[in-house]
């Protein structure tokens, strides 16, 4: 139970119909919308609607759909240094949307091409997924040559377009478009060499050489000398930086974060990197001092007391635990991700008036974001003592994993058990129609 908690702070969960797995953290979607809602908003779009979406996958990828939702790969993050870079990458398939080029993609491939293309063409790092340049080249197999020379000159030609309206975005969202250029010479950099070797004509992308010299171009003729000069504010890149460590700690292995995160780099993002490492390795020892370090620089941050706050209750210190949990919400405020950890922590503490409190948690928490595992936490605490809101709880909890068969079966369980006037049963019941 106590390893639980640890999947807890860095949720991982599979999405139903799709195949891929996304990432709950409040501390990287935090982050990660303050850096795109300029850009969001030079787009008109509200910032309410704004939503981040985190997927864990080492591509090197972003895309965004119905120009809302923001999807943005873990394999982005940890290479991509800069935030204004990363900013850049969310502007380029922001400039998709805005030219609308996913629905004049869909005009021009048949019903067979399309899932793939229109998920494929909307990376701006497509051909460097995995250092693989020629990722690309493969994506039109099986269609007739001449009609795959056109997709792919179409795509190119969006991806030149996709390119402008990007750089242009972050000059109306005041943002530094030299973003581009620090992402193109990365890319060519992984590139380069084996670009030199691929027909220009037989991938979506134009090359990284042709795209860097554009951008520059396009950069010095547009956008003020003055916001070219414009710096990231400090605390946005420390935020940054430990958010990429974050990753690296979580996803990667012990030998990745020795190798990016060496003993001899005392700063605060090797230091968590290597907390989170040691934590995921057992050496809790290691991990609490790592934590208590940071804290000690940073006494205000709520994220070192949410890392803290779990190693405690890997120790069984669940008081302790309780404390960093509560530190945490009281300096980062609603959070959703620590309020369901401390609920799960109450839960197996089980004080009295713990498992009462833990459910008032998981409701705060469905109120901002409903997640499969807050319903699961929650039906923990409802337990025995509530077995009819149990159900119904667990009903919802495998509803949101795609599990219709067990969400109905716990449904009609949570009907039998709650008055119909009740809330739940209601709730239940439209489970059980579906």
């Amino acid at each position: 139970m106590r390893k639980l908690l640890m999947i807890f702070m860095f949720v991982i969960t599979l999405t139903p119909g799709w195949g891929a797995s996304l990432i709950n953290d409040t501390e990287t979607e935090r982050i990660l919308t303050e850096l795109v809602t300029p850009l969001a908003e030079a787009a008109n779009i509200p910032k309410e609607r704004l939503k981040i979406h985190i997927i864990n996958d080492d591509e090197f990828n972003a895309f965004v759909t119905g120009g809302e939702d923001i999807f943005v790969y873990t394999g982005l993050l940890k290479q991509i240094k800069s935030p204004n870079a990363l900013q850049a990458v969310v502007a380029h398939e922001m400039g998709h949307t805005l030219g609308g080029h996913m629905a004049h993609m869909s005009d021009r491939i048949s019903a067979e091409m399309k899932r793939t293309m229109l998920i494929q063409a909307l990376g701006v790092g497509l051909m460097v997924a995995g250092g693989n340049p020629t990722l690309g080249a493969g994506v039109m197999a099986g269609s007739s040559g001449i009609a795959q020379q056109s997709v792919l000159a179409f795509t190119r030609d969006e991806e030149r377009i996709a390119d402008s309206m990007g750089v242009d975005l972050m000059i109306k969202a005041k943002q530094n478009p030299n973003g581009f250029i620090t992402v193109f010479e990365q890319m060519h950099e992984l590139t380069g060499v084996a670009e030199s070797k691929i027909n220009p004509n037989r991938i979506n992308h134009p090359l990284t050489m042709e795209r860097l010299n554009n951008a520059r171009e396009y950069i010095n003729k547009n956008a003020p000398e003055k916001l070219r000069k414009q710096n990231t504010a400090p605390d946005i890149l420390n935020q940054y930086e430990l958010v990429r460590a974050k990753l690296v700690g979580y996803l990667d292995t012990q030998a990745r974060v020795r190798e990016l995160y060496p003993n001899s780099d005392k700063s605060d993002a090797a230091i968590y990197a290597r907390a989170i490492a040691n934590m995921r390795g057992g050496n809790l020892d290691g991990a609490m001092v790592g934590t208590k370090t940071l804290i000690a620089r940073q006494p205000e941050n709520p994220y070192f007391y949410e890392l803290l706050g779990d190693i405690q209750y890997q120790y069984g210190y669940f008081d302790d635990s309780v404390e960093s949990y509560e530190k945490a919400l009281g300096y980062a405020g609603d959070a959703p991700q620590i309020q369901t950890a401390l609920a799960l922590v109450l839960t197996e503490r089980n004080k009295p008036g713990d498992n009462v409190r833990a459910i008032e948690m998981c409701k705060r928490s469905l109120l901002i974001e409903p997640a499969p595992l807050t319903y699961w936490v929650m039906a923990r605490a409802y337990g025995e003592q509530d077995s009819g809101r149990a159900d119904w709880a667990m009903a919802e909890y495998s509803k949101m994993i795609g599990n219709d068969q067990d969400a109905k079966k716990f449904a009609k369980s949570a009907m039998k058990k709650l008055k119909k006037s009740d809330p739940e049963f209601i709730k239940a019941n439209d489970i059980v129609k579906l």
